[in-house]
């Protein structure tokens, strides 16, 4: 089977473990590089060795003969280089996570690539991280019963604005950043909500956007799950680069902790396993179990590029993610539960 080639449009802090992921893949050759300001793009070509540079991304899409473009640039700018990339006959297209940088975006987003036969796909990893998959694994085995109730965690002091200072400027934060994933991880475990309702603050007054976020979601099959996510917490177990999760069920209760621990507890007891990973020589140590996942993300997109199954992360899918992350800030604004299927982007 050919190699696919593919082109990296953004090298700022992500693009050096999203392209580190590819790198661990057989069947795909980096060919191309582009950033606005060149010497990023030239360091990160050093690093993995792609052949060429530009400084310019049109120019990029015009010279290249490319089977997929991975877009990993500032979120106001996903759809203006999805269009190009469109307009230029690219037929996969990843994009980092978030989508858009609102609703009506992202769901121009879907609809262009849609109707032009292209495959856009979002590179949202969380879901794809080892001991999440392991969690669901269990959970799915059925060993404690039917699930009645959930809670999902992300409380974190960590100083994700030293070196990510764009996030501080952004006029809305915690639930665009991280409530992308820890929706998704509910809607991987759990399915799709029916209503929910969401409650912000601002703690840190020295970022523009809210940095903590309560909500509680009703999922289609009535069970409600609790959600929390904050950058403003000084906790004993810091959940960051994950989530902590507790699952409660008819038989018994799962639940994942620090040290990604998995404790399964029923009548019999409570069995612990740790989950364990490889690490790599291009991933930072503090976000290890995020790195790791772009992995088996990046492997599952090529099978799909390949013809060879559906990708989880189809654009179609994670806007359903989008859809529940611009739900909760109107229910927060507004103070009132909101229905799913009454949602079309207030």
């Amino acid at each position: 089977m050919k190699k696919l080639k593919f082109a990296v449009l953004g090298c700022g802090f992500w693009s050096k473990f999203q392209i580190g992921a590819w790198s661990e893949i057989d069947g795909v050759e980096l060919v191309a590089l582009y950033n606005r300001t060149q010497s990023k793009a030239e360091a990160i070509a050093l690093q993995f060795g792609s052949p060429r540079v530009y400084n310019c991304a049109e120019t990029l899409l015009q010279n290249e003969r490319l089977d997929f473009v991975e877009i990993i640039t500032d979120v106001d700018t996903h759809a203006h280089f999805t269009e190009m990339a469109v307009k230029y006959g690219i037929k996969n297209i990843i994009c980092q996570k978030p989508m858009a940088p609102d609703f009506a975006t992202a769901q121009r987003m879907v609809v262009l690539c849609r109707d032009a036969g292209v495959n856009l796909f979002i590179h949202e990893n969380y879901r794809w991280q080892a001991p999440i998959r392991r969690f669901k694994a269990i959970l799915d085995s059925g060993i404690i019963g039917k699930p009645f109730k959930a809670r999902v965690s992300f409380l974190s002091g960590f100083p994700v604005f030293d070196n990510q200072p764009f996030l501080a400027q952004l006029d809305k934060f915690i639930l665009t950043d991280m409530g992308s994933h820890i929706y998704d991880v509910v809607r991987y475990l759990f399915g799709e909500a029916e209503q929910l309702i969401c409650f912000t603050r601002s703690v840190n007054q020295g970022i523009k956007g809210e940095d903590v976020a309560v909500a509680l979601l009703e999922m289609k099959n009535k069970m409600p799950v609790y959600t929390e996510m904050s950058y403003a917490s000084h906790v004993e177990h810091d959940s960051f680069s994950t989530v902590h999760l507790l699952v409660e069920g008819s038989e018994g209760s799962l639940s994942l902790g620090s040290g990604f621990e998995i404790k399964t507890t029923t009548r019999n007891g409570t069995q612990s396993e740790k989950v364990t990973f490889p690490s790599y020589p291009w991933a930072d140590p503090d976000y290890i179990v995020n790195h790791e996942s772009g992995i088996p993300l990046c492997q599952n997109i090529l099978a799909e590029m390949n013809g060879l199954n559906r990708a989880e992360n189809s654009a179609a899918d994670n806007f359903e993610t989008v859809k529940l992350v611009w739900a909760s800030y109107y229910s927060a604004k507004t103070g009132l539960p909101i229905r799913m299927a009454d949602y079309n982007g207030e």
